[in-house]
């Protein structure tokens, strides 16, 4: 079976948790799609056609007595498809059906204990197997005060005595709360519920169905055309490799561009694995000098990501041109680029918060004329990790954490210089073999090391010395929107210090960072 033929769209009302919700869903084994809010009914049978098994109305900022509140088309619910409301998409669907919806007395916030009806195996039941009582995370200021006609109450909370309700005929739920979350013990039970006993899935969707998809539909579209792929060294790239490696062969021509601001023998590694265990076509072209000049003098971070960005496509599309003849570019675009570069457009002039500029969305493509694949571009991290394995590659590969754009230029605060960039390099390194050897590298979700733009006093050898300070940043998150520092044995991090310290020349300090995500960031810049 194709493991599309069965898709669960997701309307987009500008919730925080988007992505939560299309991953849980897919954590179902359903494929799901995000879209805006205001599709028309007409426009989902387009989009998602015969697959369409159901719908997922997300939360949202706005409340429904707005003015300028969002609100879908009722003819959503008419499809004969069930539809699932959380939080916002619960309270809008309670008033197109002829409920009430008020501003709460008293806002709920952060983790509150639900009442359901108990456990039950009912087909129909969003709360079959889950018990009478549990805890869930509340994110609202108003609430259903009146359920619609023809609706019943499911559940309850202290401040929403309607916490989820049905339609008494139609599979149409709502929950006030966000199931999403990791803080809802019975969230994933509740998605499972609705996608195989109430939408009626087969639940299909994984990665060992998707790879040879993925590789066919890359060998129809490339045909016997030449295809260039940019290496970077990261999981979504080396996954687009492996797949156009199965599909077209020879055809692939593999671009590492080695800017200078790489792992510790980061070029080499790469060139190995896709050289030798891939037989691609792979060249590396050392633009070091050219990064590090531009970059001289600038402390700014968006500046040096600006700079970095741009001598990049430059430096892209020279080598991409020795290549005569290639009509395809192929990109590790994945679906949080795709979602959290805006690219949810309402009709009405409403767009989904642009949370980060993406390079794989734009701009590249069209300066140097080619035709995009983006093979991963329906995919979630965690999805094409599982996909890296599928095709084969090696397992430090696939597990390899995130590592920016920009590398170190972001990790290097203050100027990039040369001299800096090898003094990082080698306490990174360290870090790196570090959390290895004592296990905790799958433990936890990127771990790395920052060189600080501040020097401080230290005594080596019974002498003074005035030298650098390195942070280690070592997180665990789920889905890298929150995040929190990691409880490292002392013992580790009493390694990390010292071998940093004797090792790595012109640094006399290490400190941990214990900041969570939010208010910090994961990256430093």
């Amino acid at each position: 079976m194709n493991p599309r033929n069965e898709t669960i769209l997701i309307l987009d009302f500008g919730t925080q948790y988007l992505q939560l919700v299309a991953r849980r869903v897919r954590e179902a084994g359903v494929y799901s799609q995000v879209v805006s809010y205001d599709i028309t009914a007409g426009e989902i049978a387009d989009t998602a056609g015969g697959s369409l098994k159901g719908i997922i109305l997300s939360g949202g900022p706005s409340s429904v007595y707005w003015d300028d509140a969002r609100v879908p088309d009722r003819a959503i619910f008419d499809l004969g498809v069930p539809v699932l409301g959380i939080c916002y998409g619960m309270q809008i669907t309670a008033k197109l059906f002829g409920g009430t919806v008020a501003p709460a007395p008293k806002a709920e916030y952060g983790r509150v204990m639900l009442a359901t009806g108990g456990t039950s195996s009912a087909a129909d039941n969003l709360f079959a197997d889950i018990p009478a009582a549990q805890q869930v995370w509340m994110s609202h200021a108003d609430h259903v005060v009146e359920l619609p006609p023809d609706f019943e109450l499911l559940a309850t909370s202290p401040s929403s005595p309607i916490g989820a309700m049905k339609h008494r005929a139609k599979p149409i739920y709502g929950v006030q709360y966000h199931p999403e979350v990791v803080h809802s013990e019975f969230g994933k039970q509740v998605f499972q519920n609705f996608v195989k006993d109430i939408c009626g899935c087969w639940c299909d969707w994984t990665m060992k169905n998707y790879a040879p998809l993925a590789i066919q539909q890359a060998k129809e579209k490339i045909g016997s055309e030449t295809v260039i792929c940019g290496l970077s060294g990261g999981v979504d790239s080396a996954v687009v490799a492996a797949i156009l490696s199965k599909a077209v062969g020879k055809q692939l021509k593999c671009i590492m561009v080695d800017n200078g601001l790489l792992r510790l023998n980061e070029a080499d590694e790469v060139q190995n694995a896709f050289g030798n265990h891939f037989n691609a076509n792979f060249k590396v072209i050392d633009a070091s000098g050219g990064f590090f000049e531009r970059l001289k003098g600038i402390t700014e971070p968006q500046e040096k990501r600006k700079i970095i960005g741009h001598y990049f496509i430059d430096v892209f599309s020279q080598a991409a041109k020795e290549y005569g003849g290639a009509k395809f570019l192929a990109q590790g675009t994945i679906y949080p680029d795709v979602i959290e570069s805006g690219s949810t457009i309402h009709k009405h002039g409403k767009q989904a918060a642009s949370i980060k500029l993406h390079h794989n969305v734009g701009g590249l493509p069209e300066k140097l004329g080619f035709e995009l694949v983006e093979p991963l571009r329906e995919l979630f991290k965690d999805e094409v990790r599982q996909l890296g394995i599928e095709l084969g590659l090696p397992e430090d590969f696939v597990w390899r954490h995130p590592f920016p754009g920009p590398g170190l230029g972001v990790r290097v605060l203050g100027e990039v210089t040369q001299e800096r960039v090898a003094k990082l390099q080698k306490a990174d390194a360290i870090v790196l073999e570090e959390i290895r050897k004592f296990g905790w590298y799958r433990k936890c979700s990127q771990v790395f090391a920052v060189l600080l733009p501040v020097k401080s006093v230290g005594v080596m050898g019974d002498c003074r010395t005035y030298d650098d300070a390195v942070a280690v940043r070592c997180v665990e998150t789920d889905d890298f929107m929150t995040a929190d520092w990691s409880y490292l044995p002392k013992e580790l991090l009493s390694g990390i210090s010292t071998r940093i310290i004797n090792e790595v020349k012109g640094v006399n300090r290490v400190v941990y960072d214990i900041s969570s995500k939010p208010p910090a960031t994961i990256e430093w810049e």
